[in-house]
């Protein structure tokens, strides 16, 4: 891989701030946070929330890149881990182990993708607040449908989803 070395961007980079890069444009995120408000309802089924810990919860993704995934966020809103104390850390990593032992056990995938964006250039969606993203993948999961017409097949609805992992989940001890 060949490398170009421009010292000059440093200046451009420098200037970017949370604010600037929240929404892009200079504009701050008009969007309310689905991390902070869905847990607050109290409506779990509804909301696709299939564990609750003292300092994190797991929930489906409404818009998932494959069937079963998930997301792993804490309750305190922040961008970053540095807002975290260190139970949460603890307790978040442990949701993220368990997200992918029921995944596995419920829809046996052969891989995952596990990680987490952080900040609008890293391509976090909801760049506020911290969350990781458990994805299981197949052989062949991504073909000719994204590339060539923009579009993904999810072939299990949510509601068949979160009934199987939600079972996963309750049969799933904690560490």
């Amino acid at each position: 891989m060949e490398r170009l070395w421009a010292p000059w961007r440093a200046a451009y980079i420098g200037r970017s701030s949370p604010g600037r890069a929240s929404g892009g444009a200079g504009k701050k995120r008009q969007n309310a946070c689905i991390f902070c408000e869905l847990p607050a309802r109290k409506r779990d089924r509804a909301n696709l929330i299939l564990r609750r810990g003292e300092w994190t919860f797991v929930m489906l993704n409404k818009y998932p890149y494959t069937n079963g995934h998930l997301l792993v966020a804490p309750y305190a809103h922040g961008p970053d881990l540095s807002h975290l104390p260190d139970a949460a850390l603890l307790e978040l990593v442990k949701e993220v182990r368990d997200a992918t032992k029921c995944v596995r056990r419920v829809m046996r995938p052969e891989g995952f993708n596990v990680g987490l964006n952080l900040g609008d250039v890293a391509g976090a969606g909801m760049a506020d607040h911290l969350h990781f993203h458990v994805v299981p993948r197949w052989k062949g999961d991504t073909n000719f449908m994204p590339v060539m017409s923009d579009t993904r097949v999810i072939s299990q609805g949510l509601e068949a989803a979160r009934r199987a992992l939600a079972s996963a989940f309750r049969n799933e001890r904690r560490h």
